[in-house]
């Protein structure tokens, strides 16, 4: 035995494995990547441009008044330089064009008013459009009464979130040359949507930040913390260097854009399935060539988003992953990024054994509090302990993107991933158009799926409730499904009412209260029967049941049996 057998480890050696390596280097290494991965992204704000503002101006009695917004301008050389709204419209600028603001309003009777008597007010605004989805309180006569005009909702079809099938009704519904969507609880002041429709000549998307109300300082604290995470992942608004598409960031709170371009885009067709349905829209137009731009509009405009701390871990918390539109890889480098460089310091700090690199970062962090000040009405101390709360988002983070919720305002939708975001960047020359409205669960990135594999045009039919037959490939093309209970359904063009259809295809078909399970029928259909051995081409099938039908792309409706679960649009 060796002179040390024995002996426990003290000082240097201790925390070292057999080889005299300290295990804790690699997470150093890590956490060394990722504070530079940080600094790299924060450097981005020292080139920004100017935000949307207010400058002072004379009335005629000599007095200063603050109702003159101020836009970045794009001069000549490519410099930036901030005008009035005023002088933006002397020169060419957008300020006189028709603007429509459409509000999307689903039970906000609550908090819609200061919303629309703002719009309403200012003299830029040529109407106030409110899309009441399906409100069940008194939404709607509220905005009537106010001088809004309000636009009744229908129901989202299958595959659309609510909010971007209000907007994609509400763009439709406006006249003006220029839509500013707005959400209920946003609040602005006096030249914001002159300011917006002006800086809309320097870009085709606009999004703009707000400053935030908060009710105390728990709310504060959590919701700023929230904040931060978005700013180590993605860096400050308004950088002037634009990123790729799919590291693209937009605030859905309030957006401007050109009418017509929009529906010649049908950008929210595009991302109808997203929760994150602001960001999915900005990435996908900028990969189809817009130029978009997210600069900060604090001085013009207030969000009061939620009404109690609990309000932002849930409501906020649900879609601050932007898991839907980032795919796995960076999704889990932004994960170990914020673990690594906010949450892991202030665990340390609080067990007392921070390392020097802790230390930096936490300076980094408690001076980012005073950059966000900006960004709330009322900062206050909630925003200086907001740093403490960091381990707390990353836990809400981390669960938002393992378990994601896709119920909102009492519906739930179907999954989307961010492949569904980047199959449907297409160029401007291939637009979405309304025959994805007209038929809302075409999706027109699937080639017939039900082709791939085998073409038959005679069913093969046995057993007298048709059971264990199959037609494989069969495309599900413009059919109508009733009285079956959808499962894994995929159709293309295909209605599925009342249905419970299993993986099967049926390409121009007409099914009625079949029961055919495991049959993939193409072209084909039995009326009635029992019918065995039989190759039947271009019937009708009723009164049979069909189960194990795999139609892709389907619209289910009131499914029974064991329901229309996992339903692909």
């Amino acid at each position: 035995m060796g002179p040390g057998f024995g002996r426990e480890r003290t000082g240097p050696e201790q925390g070292r494995d057999r080889k005299g390596t300290d295990p804790m280097r690699p997470l150093t290494v890590a956490q060394a990547l990722a504070a530079i991965v940080v600094a790299t992204r924060l450097a981005r704000g020292r080139d920004r441009h100017p935000p949307l503002g207010r400058t002072p101006t004379r009335n005629e009695d000599g007095a200063d008044r603050t109702d003159s917004a101020v836009v970045p301008v794009r001069g000549e050389g490519g410099a930036v330089r901030s005008v009035s709204v005023d002088a933006a419209a002397r020169d060419g600028g957008r300020v006189g064009w028709a603007v429509s603001v459409v509000v999307p309003a689903r039970d906000e009777e609550g908090r819609i008013r200061p919303c629309l008597a703002a719009a309403l007010a200012d003299p830029r605004v040529s109407e106030v459009i409110v899309v009441d989805d399906e409100s069940s309180d008194g939404t709607a006569r509220i905005a009537a009464e106010m001088g809004a005009r309000v636009v009744p909702g229908t129901p989202p079809p299958y595959g659309w979130v609510g909010k971007q099938w209000a907007l994609h009704q509400g763009i439709r519904a406006a006249t003006g040359d220029i839509v500013i969507t707005l959400d209920a609880d946003a609040r602005a002041r006096p030249g914001l949507f002159g300011a917006m429709a002006s800086a809309l000549a320097d870009c085709d998307l606009l999004s703009v930040g707000p400053r935030f109300t908060c009710g105390g300082t728990a709310e504060q604290a959590l919701h700023a913390s929230f904040l931060a995470t978005l700013v180590y992942r993605f860096g400050p608004i308004g950088a002037s260097a634009s990123p790729p598409p799919h590291r693209v960031m937009a605030n859905g709170q309030c957006m401007a854009f050109r009418r017509g371009a929009m529906l010649e885009a049908d950008g929210f067709a595009r991302v109808r399935r997203h929760m994150a349905d602001d960001v999915a829209l900005a990435r996908t137009l900028a990969g189809s060539g817009w130029e978009v731009r997210f600069l900060d509009a604090g001085d013009l405009l207030e969000v009061d988003m939620h009404d109690s701390t609990a309000g932002v871990w849930r409501e906020w918390g649900r879609s601050l992953s932007l898991r839907d539109v980032t795919d796995p890889v960076r999704q889990a480098g932004d994960l170990a990024v914020i673990w690594l460089t906010a949450a892991l310091p202030v665990l340390r700090l609080a067990t007392g054994r921070p390392t020097r690199l802790d230390l930096v970062l936490l300076a980094v962090r408690w001076s980012l509090t005073g950059a966000l000040r900006g960004s709330y009405t009322r900062p206050g101390i909630g925003l200086l302990l907001s740093p403490l709360l960091d381990p707390v988002a990353a836990v809400r983070l981390t669960q938002a993107s393992l378990r994601p919720v896709r119920t909102w305002r009492g519906r739930t939708y179907p999954a989307a991933t961010w492949r569904d975001s980047v199959s449907r960047t297409l160029s401007p020359q291939n637009p979405v158009r309304d025959r994805d409205v007209q038929n809302p669960v075409r999706d027109p990135d699937v080639q017939d799926p039900g082709r791939r594999d085998v073409e038959k045009r005679d069913a093969e039919v046995r057993g007298p409730g048709v059971r264990g037959a199959g037609v494989q490939g069969a495309g599900a093309r413009d059919s109508e499904v009733q009285g079956a209970g959808a499962q894994a359904v995929g159709g293309r063009d295909s209605k599925v009412r009342d249905s419970g259809v299993q993986s099967a295809g049926v390409q121009d078909s007409g099914v009625q209260g079949a029961g055919v399970q495991g049959a993939g029928v193409q072209g084909a259909g039995v009326q009635g029967a029992g019918v065995q051995g039989a190759g039947v081409q271009g019937a009708g099938v009723q009164g049979a049941g069909v189960q194990g039908a795999g139609v892709q792309g389907a619209e289910v409706w009131d499914s029974g049996g064991t329901g229309s679960q996992n339903a692909g649009a």
